[in-house]
């Protein structure tokens, strides 16, 4: 049996960090990966602060030493100058997965006029995949699962789709998902 996929869940917030409010986006992210991941799991979480080089040391760290094959960044993707979770990601990063972002912004953008102003990204480290998601717990689901008709069928594919195979070809543990949430697109061999 192959080991468990380790994932980094980072949510990057100055007033969560701080205890002004509750986080909001590792409960979420936890709860949708335990729901649509049908494979073992190992979680590794870190809430932080908006400061650029705690986040690049931070997603250094969970790839490098933690041997995350997946990390998910929630929060500081916007325009405001705190928000800096993006370039913290590209400054770590080996490979750039610009269609991850763009995917993430379509998706938004049926919902919400002001996606635009997302800067949401993903990139390779190693064999990890990086990927900077929403901070509002409906758009991290929205993202990662796609639009859905009124019968429930898939007609925006969200960017989990295609995680699977991403870490497939880079060399990251294998996993599988429950089909009903999302079904993993792996090419026909």
């Amino acid at each position: 049996m192959s080991k468990p996929l380790r994932i980094g869940l980072v949510s990057i917030s100055d007033r969560a960090s701080s205890g002004v409010y509750e986080d909001k986006g590792l409960p979420s992210l936890r709860e949708w990966l335990h729901a649509t991941i049908s494979t073992p799991i190992e979680l590794v979480e870190r809430l932080i602060p908006d400061e650029q080089a705690l986040i690049e040391s931070t997603l250094i760290a969970l790839v490098d030493t933690e041997a995350c094959g997946l990390v998910l960044t929630t929060g500081g993707t916007g325009p405001a100058p705190r928000d800096v979770t993006p370039e913290a990601t590209l400054a770590v990063a080996d490979r750039v997965m610009p269609g991850f972002g763009e995917q993430m912004r379509q998706i938004s953008l049926q919902f919400v006029p002001t996606a635009i102003l997302s800067r949401q990204t993903g990139v390779i480290r190693g064999q990890a995949l990086i990927l900077n998601l929403p901070g509002q717990p409906k758009a991290i689901k929205e993202t990662l699962e796609g639009l859905r008709d009124t019968a429930g069928k898939v007609v925006v594919p969200g960017i989990f789709a295609a995680v699977p195979y991403c870490l497939d070809l880079i060399g990251a543990a294998y996993i599988e998902t429950h089909e009903e949430r999302v079904k993993a697109f792996r090419p026909k061999k």
